[in-house]
């Protein structure tokens, strides 16, 4: 497993939380929001889920990565 942590704008409450953790399980990764830190921890096979559509998963969600 690879472990990732991505700085993520625009995430504020409990429905952003379940929003972007909801769309990273759907790929097959295990995500955890920090709120106060604005950041996301992704853990994910790096064979099968690039980065980049981690990104798209979050910014297709309205956040943007920085």
């Amino acid at each position: 497993m690879t472990q990732l942590t991505l700085k993520v704008e625009g995430m504020s409450c409990g429905h952003c939380v379940n929003s972007v953790e909801g769309a990273l399980k759907q790929l097959g990764a295990s995500a955890k929001v920090d709120l106060g830190n604005g950041s996301v921890t992704v853990d994910f096979d790096a064979a099968r889920l690039s980065v980049d559509a981690i990104k798209t998963a979050i910014e297709d969600q309205g956040y943007d990565v920085v």
